[in-house]
């Protein structure tokens, strides 16, 4: 079952064309990787589909229901109502965390279950502990984020995410803002997501963590998908030209 679709995508901003008619679809339990060069437009595709940006055109469905839908050559937005209901299908991962500094970690992981959602607060806490120790920070439920290591913030962010019970989690680049030693913690507890088959959109830049990791890796450059497939065909076999300079710049 496709749990995302994209189709015919197309974001610019100030008439400068950041996403050029991509298409894209997840299967459920599937893990896509999103490789490309700085600038182009991995980060604006992931915000368009989780509707932080407003896509120009091109369709956008989460589990066969349309949020938008192209037009005459516009992407026209299902009503509020319902693109809140959608909002429940994904939680997002940032790359520099984006937890509410005055609240306690345990309070940002209930925030929205319990305010957007209208979960019951005591089943809400009760997973968010859960989650809590699930990441290797039950001791952490009442400290606040200036108090946590880069790591350990996005362990809470990653929490918080989870704790939404969405049907594709999205990380942006989830490893850019965190020092070696700690990227390592990150990807372990995002490899240990994928072995449970949680479906999972992610863009990153570290290229090893996309082959072991990904069902299916997409390179992007310049606003378009100029390859996709396996990762051993896209990282390891590239066809496409394009992609063979780019990782060619990597491994050197």
């Amino acid at each position: 079952m496709k749990v995302l679709e994209i189709r015919n995508a197309k974001k610019s901003f100030d008439g400068f064309e950041v996403l050029k008619d991509i298409s894209l679809s997840v299967e459920k339990g599937e893990v896509v990787g999103i490789i490309g060069p700085s600038g182009s437009g991995k980060s604006t595709l992931l915000r368009c589909a989780t509707m932080l940006e407003r896509l120009d055109g091109g369709d956008l469905v989460y589990m066969g229901e349309y949020a938008a839908q192209n037009t005459n050559g516009a992407s026209v937005y299902a009503p509020p109502a319902k693109l809140r209901q959608m909002y429940s299908c994904f939680g997002l991962v940032f790359q520099n965390f984006n937890l509410f500094p005055h609240y306690s970690v345990l309070k940002n992981i209930m925030d929205a279950p319990v305010s957007v959602q209208k979960r019951d607060k005591k089943e809400v806490e009760q997973e968010a502990r859960e989650l809590l120790r699930k990441m290797g920070l039950s001791d952490k439920a009442d400290a606040y984020p200036y108090q946590l290591s880069g790591g350990q913030q996005q362990r809470v962010s990653i929490a918080r995410a989870l704790a939404l019970n969405p049907q594709v989690l999205f990380f942006d680049e989830p490893t850019s803002a965190l020092d070696p030693e700690l990227t390592g913690d990150i990807l372990k507890v995002i490899r240990e997501l994928a072995e449970e088959h949680m479906t999972m959109v992610i863009v990153t830049h570290e290229i090893d963590f996309a082959r072991n990791v990904a069902d299916r890796v997409v390179f992007m450059a310049n606003g378009v998908v100029i390859e996709e497939g396996r990762p051993e065909d896209v990282i390891d076999n590239p066809s496409n030209e394009r992609t063979k300079a780019f990782l060619s710049k990597l491994s050197r």
